[in-house]
C-alpha cells in the first residue's frame, strides 16, 4: 500500500488504522518514484509539526522528483514554503488580518451572507455544497481580500490544484498561470484604488515600507485565497454530513443542549478537510519512532490518521461532539493555521443557520452514493444532496 492507492481515498480511516498498528512512520514513494515518509501516529505527528529539524523550504529537499514542486516562483514565496526568519516576518504582517477581534467583527456580515444564501432555497431538496458550503466561504474570502466575488474561476482553479489526476500537470500549470494573471491585475488595481481590505493593506506594506517583495505579495495573496476558501468549504460540508449521519446530535443542537461550536470542533478531529500537513524536508538524519529519515527526505504528516489514533482519543472513529479534543486539524507550533478562527466562525454560522432555516434535514441519497473529491490533499464532498422543509419564523439555534 502507498499513500496514493485508491484504497486510501475510498476508506481512509480503515487504511490509516492498519498503518498506525504497524508503525508510526511509513516509507512510500510519490507518483514520480521519489521516496516519501508518512507519519501516522498522534504523538509523533504532533512533535513533528513543531520540530525545527523539519523544514518547509523546498531548497532543503534532496530529491530529483518534480512532484508537488511545479508551482511558479511568482506564487511560491509564501508561508507554507518558509522557515524563520522569513516566515516570522511574513506571518507578523498577515496575522493582523486574522486577529480574534477582527474575525469576531465579521460575524454579522457572515451571518447575513449565510441567511441570504439559504433564503434562495425554496424546493424540497438541495445540494448543500452548492447552496451554502461553497458560496459562503467564497464570499467571505473575496470580501476579506477585496476582490470581485463574481469570479467563479476560483473554484475551478482550486479544484484543479487540489485534486490532481493522471496527466493533469498541464491543467495545473494553466490554473496557476490564470490565477497569477488574475491576482497581478487585482494588485495593480489596489495600487490605483486602495480600500479597506487585506490586499490593499499588503500592497501598501510592499510599496511604502518595503516589508514585502513583489513575489511575496503575490504569493501571500494566492495562499490566502487558495487555503482560506477550500478549507472552510469542506469543514462546512463535513460538519453537516456528521449531523446528517447522527440525527440525535442534530436534535441536541436544535434543542440548544449541544453547541454548534462543539460539532465543528469534533468535525475537525473526525473528518478534517485537509488530511495532510504541508510537506516538510529533514535538515539532518532524524529518527522518528523506529524509522530513520535521511537528511533531505520528504516528510508528510497525516493529520487525518493522527486524529483517529486510539492512543490519544477514546473511541476515535465515533463522532462525539463535546468531548475534550487535542486534534491537529490546524497544525501545531509556529506553522499553526492563521485562518483557523475564520474557518471555525464560518462553519459555526453556516451549520447554525442551516438548522435555523430548515427544521428537518435528511440525506437524500445513500451514504455510499456520496462522491468525494479524488484527492489525498483534501477530504471533501463534491455534492451533498439533502431533503429540506422550511422553518417557521422566529426559531433560533444556539451557535455558541
Amino acid at each position: 500500500m502507498t499513500l496514493f492507492d485508491r484504497s486510501l481515498l475510498e476508506s481512509p480511516s480503515a487504511t490509516y488504522a492498519r498503518l498506525r498498528d504497524s508503525a508510526a512512520v511509513h516509507r512510500t514513494t510519490t507518483p514520480d518514484g521519489e521516496p516519501l515518509w508518512v507519519i501516522t501516529r498522534y504523538r509523533e505527528a504532533r512533535a513533528s509539526l513543531a520540530d525545527g529539524r523539519l523544514s518547509l523550504d523546498k531548497a532543503n529537499a534532496k530529491t530529483s522528483g518534480t512532484y508537488q514542486s511545479s508551482m511558479p516562483p511568482e506564487l511560491d514565496a509564501h508561508l507554507l514554503n518558509m522557515d524563520p526568519p522569513d516566515h516570522t516576518r511574513l506571518r507578523s504582517l498577515i496575522s493582523r488580518a486574522f486577529t480574534p477581534r477582527r474575525i469576531a467583527a465579521l460575524r454579522t456580515r457572515i451571518q447575513a451572507m449565510a441567511d441570504a444564501l439559504l433564503a434562495t432555497q425554496v424546493g424540497p431538496s438541495m445540494d448543500l455544497m452548492q447552496t451554502l458550503a461553497v458560496p459562503l466561504p467564497m464570499g467571505v474570502i473575496c470580501e476579506l481580500l477585496g476582490i470581485p466575488e463574481d469570479n467563479h474561476d476560483f473554484r475551478a482553479w482550486t479544484d484543479t490544484l487540489l485534486s490532481p489526476s493522471a496527466g493533469s500537470a498541464a491543467d495545473s500549470r494553466a490554473a496557476m498561470r490564470q490565477m497569477h494573471q488574475f491576482l497581478t491585475g487585482v494588485i495593480q488595481d489596489k495600487r490605483s484604488h486602495p480600500s479597506d481590505d487585506l490586499l490593499s493593506a499588503l500592497t501598501h506594506a510592499r510599496d511604502d515600507r518595503g516589508s514585502l517583495t513583489e513575489q511575496e505579495l503575490l504569493s501571500l495573496a494566492f495562499l490566502t485565497l487558495f487555503a482560506g476558501y477550500d478549507n472552510a468549504v469542506h469543514l462546512i460540508g463535513n460538519a453537516a454530513l456528521g449531523l446528517l449521519l447522527h440525527p440525535q446530535l442534530m436534535h441536541q443542537v436544535r434543542q440548544r443542549s449541544l453547541p454548534v461550536r462543539a460539532v465543528v470542533e469534533e468535525t475537525l478531529r473526525w473528518n478534517p478537510p485537509f488530511p495532510l500537513a504541508v510537506r516538510r524536508f529533514a535538515l539532518e538524519d532524524i529518527t522518528i519512532g523506529d524509522t530513520v529519515i535521511p537528511a533531505g527526505g520528504r516528510v508528510w504528516i497525516s493529520i487525518a490518521s493522527a486524529n483517529r489514533d486510539d492512543r490519544e482519543f477514546p473511541s476515535p472513529d465515533s463522532f462525539t461532539p463535546g468531548c475534550p479534543s487535542t486534534h491537529l486539524a490546524f497544525g501545531h507550533g509556529i506553522h499553526y493555521c492563521l485562518g483557523a478562527p475564520l474557518a471555525r466562525l464560518e462553519a459555526e454560522i453556516a451549520i447554525g443557520s442551516l438548522l435555523e432555516h430548515f427544521p428537518a434535514l435528511e440525506l437524500a441519497v445513500p451514504l455510499g452514493d456520496l462522491a468525494w473529491w479524488p484527492s489525498f490533499h483534501k477530504r471533501g464532498l463534491r455534492s451533498l444532496p439533502v431533503w429540506t422543509r422550511p422553518l417557521k419564523p422566529g426559531t433560533a439555534v444556539a451557535q455558541g
